[in-house]
């Protein structure tokens, strides 16, 4: 038996209950993992709010990293050949928030050893979607891209990713997280009125790309009144808006976003093993406490990633 969050009905986490659950032995194809982190992510808490009752219980936690404890027949994971003890980090993961569990290995990396635990297991959700913002609106070397909310999860790991590109990237965030974008290689703007004046100052010869990791009014209107070509402006928030004015939303569960960012894992896993792509962690929590997480996570302003550690 091991601990395992989960969703028992739709709603946010205040119906979240920690619970006892069986840990099947793997099969081919599949690893278990002793977790040693949990990534905490808006999605873990936006999709149980609404749905079926028969589509309850839901597990809680779509990444994580771990020790191998047990690996099925004839398996290797998407990395390579595995063994028990080796250390490694999953995503897509279907109830990461847990002491132990049974995994597709397919869906498991080798971890990079400068990588620590909190890091790897708030990877790839983020990455995998700030790189697929980098594909629908193809930036390339020498493009200059506004990132709307650069500060935050997906905008840290877009601000690394376009700068290896070669990318000039201008990132909004407050005053309070102007050094981080700094820090991953943007040049900050504060967001808020008078944005379009000043992101026109900070290039006068044009904005070729945005990407919009908030889905404000502001960061829609700002994207279309600097970025001629709408099909270089993309959203993972603003759906609603992205219909009505002809841009691109994103979203993991759309099929040709899914293969995309399952394709990429190992790319990015690769790139933060060479300190390419950091992870900034504010804070671990028990997993006990996943509660007490959340509740900084949805305060807006968590100053990184955040991780349970069972």
């Amino acid at each position: 038996m091991t601990k395992q969050w989960v969703a028992p009905r739709a709603g946010g986490s205040e119906v979240f209950e920690l619970v006892d659950v069986d840990v099947s032995a793997p099969g081919p194809g599949e690893v278990t993992v002793r977790v040693r982190a949990a990534g905490v992510n808006p999605a873990d808490v936006k999709h149980t709010r609404t749905g079926d009752p028969g589509d309850f219980p839901v597990p809680i936690g779509y990444e994580v990293a771990g020790v191998v404890s047990a690996v099925g027949p004839d398996t290797t994971i998407a990395s390579g050949p595995v063994t028990p003890g080796d250390e490694v980090l999953a995503f897509r993961v279907h109830g990461g928030w847990t002491e132990e569990i049974t995994l597709p290995a397919r869906d498991v990396f080798a971890k990079p050893a400068g990588l620590g635990f909190a890091e790897a297991a708030n990877l790839l959700l983020a990455g995998t979607t700030a790189a697929d913002l980098i594909r629908v609106t193809a930036v390339g070397d020498g493009d200059t891209v506004l990132v709307h909310g650069a500060s935050g999860a997906v905008g840290v790991s877009l601000l690394q990713q376009l700068r290896s590109l070669g990318a000039r990237v201008i990132g909004t965030a407050s005053a309070a997280n102007a050094d981080t974008v700094r820090r991953f290689g943007g040049e900050w703007v504060a967001y808020g009125d008078g944005l379009e004046a000043r992101v026109r100052d900070r290039a006068p010869d044009g904005v070729d790309v945005a990407l919009d990791c908030v889905g404000s009014d502001e960061a829609v209107d700002v994207s279309l009144a600097v970025v001629a070509d709408r099909a270089r402006i993309a959203t993972i928030a603003a759906f609603g808006r992205a219909q009505d004015a002809g841009i691109t939303a994103i979203g993991g569960t759309q099929p040709e976003s899914a293969a995309f960012r399952d394709a990429v894992r190992q790319r990015l896993v690769d790139l933060a093993g060479s300190a390419g792509l950091v992870v900034p962690v504010a804070r671990t929590f028990p997993l006990t406490e996943a509660r007490a997480a959340l509740e900084l996570l949805e305060s807006g302003h968590p100053g990184g990633k955040i991780a349970l550690l069972p």
